[in-house]
């Protein structure tokens, strides 16, 4: 029921809160106007606003339409669930909705495709990209290390070809580079979220931390923002340890795993564009099978500054290849299937035979 003490005191606050006469604000000319409003007003005083801007023209040093190969995993991203083939091999959608979102498209290098078919396609794109799994043997390794020395080639031919290398990338890369393929150590990190622990006095500059908010930053060695899933990898003192490694890669973070082990996390080549994560920066955004992936938006944005880099780094090879070729060998020539109820932490994958 109204309490009618209230009645004086809504009338006056309907008064002072109302709006100007309606007649009285058509009244007055507004004093903002469109600058095609302006330059078509021809009793109007020349303005700044008068003149159109012009967009600065695009820098013809960059690619502005860069395309990154993803190589692709034997297995069907299920254990033999979605696809028995035993020529299969795939790809994690996550893996391609990380490069999309920061601008870029994809080519599948499939592994075991013929060796012609699969170089031509690398020379169709402006970086790569090595995807978590298992495989540390074979055909799919010799396909790995084969295309790891075309990228340093690339690069010492004066063409900036970045290589993410993610997981079982990182891995891979350990033992190329150090030709000790028993050289990884047995860490128990599988299925975690993890803090990323900076080097000491490590510069930042030009790694893929170096665009990170500082708060951002700050978070990354306090919460738990990247997605761990891997039993193996190598420790600061055995990377440092090998000559190989340590001329060629720059330890920038290290993490710990569930005894307490230290490994390391992030690293950087010292001479090419090339960044080693043991983590999934790819997860966070793009999967949702397992409950440990942080989701936060602070997780999300590590995400998505981590894709950022990496193709502002591919934005720089000189590499323009034919547009129809690099048309015909696009991943949207495939369909991704779904396999969030069958899969194994993966939401969608891309299966090629």
């Amino acid at each position: 029921m109204w309490n009618y003490v209230w009645i004086p005191l809504l009338i006056t606050l309907s008064k002072e809160l109302s709006l100007p006469n309606t007649a009285a604000a058509a009244a007055k000319p507004s004093t903002i106007r469109l600058p095609s409003q302006i330059l078509h007003d021809s009793e109007s005083e020349p303005t700044a606003l008068s003149v159109v801007p012009s967009c600065p023209a695009p820098d013809p040093k960059l690619n502005f339409r860069p395309v990154i190969g993803i190589v692709s995993h034997p297995g069907d991203g299920a254990s033999g669930r979605l696809r028995n083939a035993t020529n299969a091999s795939y790809i994690a959608a996550s893996y391609v909705k990380f490069v999309e979102s920061a601008g870029a498209r994809v080519i599948p290098l499939i592994y075991n495709e013929p060796e012609d078919i699969l170089f031509q396609k690398l020379n169709l794109v402006n970086g790569v990209l090595f995807t978590g799994g298992w495989a540390k043997s074979g055909l799919y390794f010799d396909i790995v290390k084969r295309i790891f020395k075309k990228i340093l080639e690339k690069n010492d031919a004066g063409d900036h070809f970045p290589l993410y290398a993610i997981c079982l990338g990182f891995e891979l890369l350990t033992m190329i580079i150090s030709q000790d393929n028993k050289i990884l150590e047995s860490f128990s990190a599988a299925n975690e979220a993890s803090t990323l622990q900076f080097v000491d006095n490590v510069n930042i500059q030009g790694t893929v931390f170096q665009r990170f908010p500082p708060e951002l930053l700050k978070k990354l060695s306090t919460e738990c923002l990247v997605m761990q899933n891997h039993h193996y990898g190598i420790s600061p003192e055995r990377l440092e340890g090998n000559e190989d490694l340590s001329r060629f890669f720059k330890i920038l973070t290290t993490s710990t795993d569930d005894s307490n082990k230290v490994y390391v996390s992030t690293a950087q080549a010292y001479s090419y564009p090339v960044t080693a994560f043991q983590f999934h920066p790819e997860k966070n955004a793009f999967e949702w099978g397992s409950s440990m992936i942080p989701h936060s938006e602070d997780a999300i944005q590590v995400t998505q500054q981590a894709a950022n880099f990496f193709i502002s780094q591919a934005r720089k090879s000189l590499n323009r290849p034919p547009v129809q070729k690099v048309l015909d060998n696009l991943i949207y020539n495939y369909s991704p299937t779904y396999c969030g109820k069958a899969g194994r932490g993966y939401d969608e994958v891309y299966i090629f035979t």
